[in-house]
């Protein structure tokens, strides 16, 4: 049903390979995260969560015109899954599917999010996810039991593990250009190449 899903938008990491935030590079003159969290209401969210960590409150800002929650993860250095977990803690009573997504694949596109959103009713776990190479990931939707997974998840996996144990009962949503997702300055350049960054300044 349109509008009953949620969606968390994953956007606390450090960037240190990078230097400097990735959620605040811009495709377009609009800054990733607020990008992502922009796809994520045009999805018919019912309510959107943007997991901040490092640069917070500058990462805060870059949304503050959007209507979406902004909730910090103060051990963002521990890695991925303790933003899951706050976001599974936060949509504990939430009885549909979730959809998760990243601010660091710059060629997201409404259409796939459409994609796995169709895909996942049509699941056995009612859950779908994006291809990346031989295993599945985020984007993904989730249904409400996969999420409570999160909660016993650690370090920088995120859902990655519980998604790809599920196997068949997750339909895998093709996306290669996600593939690209920005952790280097050799990240960047690939992706200014094909249009889906704003050259540095």
């Amino acid at each position: 049903m349109n509008g009953s899903h949620a969606a968390v938008v994953l956007a606390a990491g450090g960037s240190t390979r990078l230097g400097r935030p990735k959620q605040l590079l811009t495709r377009d003159g609009e800054t990733l995260v607020h990008r992502a969290a922009r796809l994520a209401l045009a999805s018919g969210a019912s309510r959107v969560l943007v997991i901040v960590g490092a640069c917070a409150d500058d990462i805060a800002v870059a949304v503050r015109d959007l209507p979406v929650e902004c909730l910090v993860n103060a051990r963002w250095s521990e890695g991925l899954a303790g933003s899951v977990r706050i976001a599974a803690d936060s949509l504990d009573t939430h009885a549909h599917a979730t959809l998760l997504l990243t601010c660091d694949q710059p060629a997201l596109d409404s259409a796939h999010l459409q994609a796995l959103l169709e895909a996942s009713r049509r699941a056995p776990s009612n859950s779908a996810a994006t291809r990346l190479g031989d295993r599945v990931g985020v984007p993904a939707v989730v249904a409400p039991k996969m999420l409570r997974a999160a909660l016993a998840v650690q370090g920088d996996r995120g859902l990655r593990d519980v998604l790809n144990a599920a196997g068949a009962d997750v339909i895998a949503c093709e996306a290669p250009d996600l593939g690209v997702d920005i952790d280097t300055p050799e990240d960047v350049g690939v992706a200014v190449s094909r249009g889906w960054l704003d050259p540095p300044v």
